[in-house]
């Protein structure tokens, strides 16, 4: 039930900064784990499990769609009955025996095909040994799903917003968080992709299980010091009982006057901890859920019947929040590449750094991380307090506004991945490669660097700000289901990514066996096609954005100022003042 602790919802005041290297030392190890889990797993499948390319290209994109769909399970079960430390605890453990599984199988010969002798047709997995995969990639999926929405939200929570001294810590909070996620990421793509490049994927594999059980007891040892909030009940249920509450009443005449709607605060209590949402005009045939008629108990209302304005806000910031939500999705597609086809023109490119030393096709995503973390600390230190001075606002710039610079930044790293390829592929034919897929082309894999630059950058601006807008944006007892949507658009985007390639693949296939995404041949195909197509669907998208961003009505609310030295003052404020 919603009202459960409702005296005592904030079972320890205790958070702020002291838990943050617990939280933060979390995030490094499992950082750590699913990155060098997910990073070069196309290699692992096509040189171990020798998939098709397409194949294991769909199997990574379906696995990461599906990793970031569980998401949802996972901040269901957070918001409504668990808590979002217990959830964080039980998925690790969940991620750590898929991870252990995966690993086992790198180690043990029989549970992968033999390796390839010769220029003879590679083995591919048998259905055992693809079980096995998937199986772990389903675990690691099911652990994802509630580390993902709560670690984030539950870091978020350390920060009291009605309190303002605290309140402007909590938007600092999430450059911090994807800074220290990307040094973990940064570890990842270089020192675990060059062991499972050239130790072997046992220990490739098996340092990243080991970084995931430290993650979990660093977590717990933070225990005592965390700021815990109880569950609030099942958010789902409650917007589902505005629609049914709307529905019953929709022949009744709308009020005049809003005040006239229901109110009940002892009833929102457990769930308006930070302040009570304030009636907007929008969709107002959701405001009849909180009309009151002679049958309704005001007391204690069938909420099937009648609700507060409160819980029809609710429902109301979730469907505002839609549209801005499904603008990502692209731009996930198009990052998506990255460790895809962008991975297999690496691997077709020079990448000596020096004569003894080649750089992993793997870790060419360290320019995407180096570029995501210089934007980060260049964007907190200068841009910030550069724009405040014309803003006004503590955070410099709106969070609608950092994600539309991503979005054009985008863009271009479509646009320039998709030059880039022509330009490796008339090295190919200058030097009578075509018909030569394994043989590296003489051309320098730091072509690729803008397009890998350009990503990070724009996932500096975009996915920061995508997040920020969800937790900023949600109602509070739905801030794990909030953030959970940011990991949906991922999952979404990397979907659409694998329909793409799939509808690429089927409809640009040629009758003497050309492709624009050939399976065995990059150097025959037409990548670049495929990277402007992309780029065509951004645009229109960005377009799309830039409407729903200036419809977009940020929400009110009503809160009490903890700093105050009267304890009844209150205030309005839109969601995005801090």
């Amino acid at each position: 039930m919603e009202e459960k602790g409702s005296n005592s919802h904030v079972k320890r005041q205790k958070g702020g900064m002291i838990t943050m290297p617990f939280i933060f030392s979390n995030e490094v190890c499992e950082k750590l784990a699913v990155v060098g889990f997910n990073t070069n797993m196309i290699s692992y499948l096509t040189t171990q499990l020798h998939m098709p390319l397409t194949k294991a290209a769909n199997t990574l994109t379906n696995f990461g769609g599906t990793g970031s769909l569980t998401p949802l399970i996972g901040a269901f079960v957070a918001d409504a009955y668990a808590g979002r430390f217990w959830t964080i605890t039980i998925a690790s453990i969940i991620y750590q025996i898929g991870m252990i599984c995966l690993t086992i199988s790198a180690i043990l010969p029989q549970l992968r095909p033999p390796p390839c002798e010769g220029e003879q047709v590679c083995q591919e997995a048998n259905k055992g040994q693809v079980a096995i995969l998937y199986v772990s990639l389903l675990l690691a999926a099911l652990g994802s799903g509630g580390i993902r929405p709560c670690v984030v939200a539950f870091g978020a929570d350390q920060f009291d917003e009605t309190d303002p001294k605290q309140a402007t810590k909590t938007w600092k909070y999430f450059n911090w968080y994807y800074f220290v996620m990307g040094a973990a990421i940064l570890v990842a793509v270089t020192v675990l992709v060059y062991i499972q490049d050239n130790i072997g994927w046992g220990w490739g594999l098996g340092i990243p299980t080991f970084a995931m059980f430290l993650s979990i007891i660093a977590f717990l040892i933070g225990y005592p010091l965390y700021r815990n909030l109880d569950p609030a009940g099942s958010p789902f249920t409650r917007l589902l009982q505005v629609c049914v509450a709307a529905f019953r009443k929709r022949k009744l005449t709308m009020v005049t006057d809003p005040k006239l709607l229901y109110e009940n605060e002892e009833l929102d209590a457990a769930i308006s901890l930070g302040g009570k949402l304030l009636h907007t005009k929008h969709m107002k045939f959701l405001d009849k859920a909180a009309i009151v008629t002679e049958g309704d108990d005001l007391k204690s209302p069938n909420l099937w019947r009648l609700n507060t304005v409160h819980r029809v806000e609710e429902l109301k910031s979730v469907i505002r929040m839609g549209p801005i939500w499904a603008s990502g999705i692209l731009l996930i597609t198009a990052y998506a590449q990255q460790s895809t086809f962008s991975l297999q023109q690496a691997k077709s490119m020079d990448r000596h750094v020096t004569k003894s030393f080649q750089i992993p096709a793997g870790s060419m995503s360290v320019f995407t991380i180096v570029s995501m973390l210089s934007t980060i600390a260049l964007y907190d230190r200068l841009l910030i307090p550069f724009t405040r001075k014309f803003t006004g606002l503590d955070r410099g710039i709106t969070f609608l506004h950092r994600m539309g610079i991503g979005f054009v930044i985008s863009v271009f790293a479509t646009l320039v991945a998709g030059l880039v390829e022509v330009k490796r592929k008339q090295a190919a034919a200058a030097h009578g490669l075509v018909d030569k897929p394994h043989t590296i082309i003489p051309i320098s894999v730091f072509w690729l660097v803008p397009q890998y630059s350009l990503h990070g950058i724009a996932e500096a601006f975009m996915s920061i700000g995508h997040l920020e807008f969800f937790y900023d944006q949600a109602p509070e007892s739905m801030r794990s289901t909030a953030t959970a949507l940011f990991w949906t658009a991922i999952s979404v985007g990397n979907y659409f990514s694998t329909f793409l390639v799939t509808l690429v693949h089927k409809f640009s296939a040629g009758p003497n066996g050309s492709n624009w995404l050939p399976d065995n041949n990059l150097n025959k195909g037409k990548l670049e096609y495929f990277y402007w197509l992309i780029t065509l669907l951004q645009v229109a998208n960005l377009i799309y954005y830039i409407f729903c961003a200036k419809m977009y009505t940020f929400k009110p609310i009503q809160v009490h100022n903890k700093g105050s030295d009267s304890s009844e003052e209150e205030g309005v404020e839109l969601g995005n003042k801090v």
